[in-house]
C-alpha cells in the first residue's frame, strides 16, 4: 500500500547545545545540526528509517526551503513540493549540558496563498486510490481548518484513507469530517476532545470508544508519555507500555510513533501490533538527544522485548 504524507507547515529544525543559559550574555553554542520538521515530514522520515516508503508532501519556500528538500533528498525521502512564496519556518532546539534541560524555540508556519492552497489540494489528486495519507502537524497562520476538511474529503472520494495527527481545532474538525483510519491524540489532547478530564485508563479507553462508535474515526491511538500507549477499535482494547529506557530527549517520539503504526497498518496488521511497534518507534526515538527520530536497529530492539514479555 503506498503512503503519503502532507504537511501544511513544514520546517527547517535547527539544534545545538550550550553549557547554560541566561539573559543578555553571549551562549557559546555547539555547530548547529540542521533537520528537516513538521508533523507529516517527520513521519515519512521515520517510515524510511523503518525500511518503509512514503512520499511527503508539502509547501518549501526561500532558502530554508530549498535546504529543507535537499535534507530530505539526502534521507532518500521521495517528495513532492509545491513552490511557496513565504520562507519556510526555521526552529531552534537547544540542549543545556550542565543540567540537561532542553529548550524549543517553535515559529510561526509559513502563510499560504489561495493559489498554494489549491496547488497541495492539486496533489493530493494525483494520489492513487486505496492509499494511506497522513495528515500532521499544525496549520499555517491564516489558514482554517474548512481548507484541512476540504483535502481530507478529497482523499477520501479517491478511496485514500487518511491518519490524523494534530491538536485542538484542526483534530476536532477533522474528526467531523467521520470515517478517519485512524487518529493519535495524547491524552490530554483526547480530553480536549471530549471535554472532560480523563484520570484512569478506563476513563481514555471510553473516551475513545465514543469517537469510534461516533464513526469519527476507525482506531483510536492514545499516546500516554511514560505509559506508553493505548490503541482502541470496534473490537478490542490494548495497552502497550515500554521496557525502561534512558530517555535523553522526546522531541521525535510521537512522529515515530505515527510513522511505525503506519507502515504497520498499510501492511494490514492488527491493533494490538500496531500499538506495540508505535510504541518501540517513540521509545528508540527518546534514546536520542535533539530531534532526531527513531533507528531500525533500536525500534527493532524494543519491538522484540515487547513481543517477548
Amino acid at each position: 500500500m503506498n503512503i503519503y504524507t502532507l504537511t501544511l507547515a513544514p520546517s527547517l529544525d535547527s539544534a545545538t547545545s550550550t553549557n547554560q543559559i541566561y539573559p543578555e550574555g553571549k551562549l557559546r553554542c555547539s555547530a548547529p545540526v540542521f533537520e528537516p520538521g513538521g508533523g507529516g515530514i517527520n513521519v515519512a522520515r521515520a517510515i524510511n528509517h523503518l525500511g518503509g516508503n512514503a512520499t511527503a508532501i508539502f509547501p518549501a519556500g526561500g532558502a530554508t526551503g530549498e535546504h529543507l528538500c535537499h535534507l530530505l533528498k539526502d534521507d532518500d525521502v521521495a517528495v513532492i513540493s509545491v513552490p511557496a512564496q513565504e520562507w519556510t519556518r526555521q526552529n531552534l532546539h537547544v540542549h543545556i549540558d550542565t543540567s540537561g534541560e532542553q529548550y524549543r524555540f517553535v515559529m510561526p508556519g509559513a502563510a499560504l496563498s489561495n493559489a498554494e492552497c489549491q496547488q497541495l489540494a492539486n496533489k493530493i489528486k494525483t494520489i492513487p486510490g486505496d492509499s494511506l495519507l497522513v495528515i500532521s502537524g499544525s496549520l499555517p497562520p491564516g489558514t482554517d481548518t474548512d481548507y484541512l476538511c476540504s483535502l481530507i474529503h478529497l482523499a477520501q472520494k479517491q478511496n485514500i484513507r487518511c491518519i490524523i495527527d494534530s491538536s485542538g481545532d484542526a483534530l476536532s474538525a477533522a474528526l467531523e469530517v467521520g470515517n478517519i483510519a485512524l487518529v493519535k491524540p495524547n491524552q490530554k489532547e483526547l480530553s480536549a476532545l471530549v471535554k472532560h478530564p480523563l484520570n484512569q485508563p478506563d476513563d481514555v479507553r471510553l473516551a475513545a470508544q465514543e469517537i469510534i462508535q461516533s464513526g469519527k474515526a476507525q482506531n483510536v491511538v492514545v499516546s500516554l508519555g511514560p505509559q506508553g500507549a493505548m490503541g482502541i477499535n470496534r473490537d478490542t482494547s490494548v495497552q502497550v507500555v515500554p521496557p525502561p529506557v534512558r530517555s535523553q530527549s522526546t522531541v521525535g517520539a510521537g512522529d515515530s510513533m505515527v510513522g511505525a503504526i503506519t507502515l504497520k497498518l498499510a501492511a494490514g496488521a492488527g491493533l494490538e501490533d500496531m500499538v506495540r511497534y508505535g510504541v518501540a518507534a517513540g521509545s528508540a526515538a527518546t534514546l536520542n538527544q535533539g530531534t532526531r527520530l527513531c533507528s531500525f536497529e533500536n525500534t527493532e530492539k524494543i519491538y522484540r522485548y515487547l513481543l517477548q514479555n
